[in-house]
């Protein structure tokens, strides 16, 4: 059984947006994968015009909003940086080694990637010019902005479509469920960390590096 791997749509984002999005998008994916007692709960997004179904498991929800709150800390040392989010579910299995005895390792078997492009919007303007040319500016910079989150809703709208979609489509390699918690499955979150400059890029260097993850024989 291979590990399918899913790389969602980019999405432009400002730093503001980017827990809503990662709400929207990781809560979509686990409920999609919680196969146990799931409880749905829907939830209207507290930014966009739409609404998503949480699992209801309280440590996913715990653990996901501590990633963002790094993420986007994160995102604060490093604005404008293309960054990419990976939300990983594997099975362990106890391996033999020469040295050490048993070890535990993990059989990646699904991951999901989010790459969101970060863009810090300037607030002010450089220039002091006329008080008339200045409300005209400022009209301008609400109407480019009104128009940048439109564009980010309906994109975030087509990458919760494309989860659906892919979930519905790849069955095959879902892991037997063996457990009764909402959450059937190992999973990790995975960011940036504090040595990562680029974070986007380096995430695959480091992966042609060291080679794929583990995979399920």
């Amino acid at each position: 059984m291979n590990c399918e791997i899913f790389h969602l749509r980019e999405l432009d984002v400002e730093p503001y947006q980017i827990r809503e999005v990662l709400r929207c998008i990781l809560h979509t994916v686990m409920f999609n994968r919680a196969l146990g007692l799931v409880r749905p709960h829907d939830v209207d997004s507290e930014l966009f015009d739409l609404t998503y179904v949480q699992c209801g498991d309280l440590t996913f929800e715990k653990k996901m909003e501590e990633k963002i709150d790094q993420l986007i800390a994160w995102v604060e040392k490093h604005p404008n940086k293309k960054i990419t989010v990976c939300l990983s579910f594997y099975e362990t299995r106890s391996k033999q080694n020469a040295w050490f005895g048993h070890k535990m390792e993990r059989l990646y078997w699904e991951q999901w990637y989010v790459t969101l492009n970060t863009t810090v919007q300037q607030s002010h303007l450089r220039s002091k010019p006329h008080h008339d040319k200045l409300g005209d500016a400022l009209d301008l910079m609400t109407d480019e902005r009104s128009k940048r989150h439109a564009l980010l809703e309906s994109g975030l709208k087509e990458v919760m479509l494309q989860i659906l979609q892919q979930v519905n489509e790849k069955k095959d390699h879902v892991p037997p469920v063996t457990s009764q918690d909402v959450v059937s499955f190992p999973y990790e979150i995975s960011i940036p960390s504090s040595s990562d400059s680029s974070f986007g890029m380096d995430m695959f260097k480091r992966m042609l590096q060291t080679g794929p993850p583990t995979m399920l024989g």
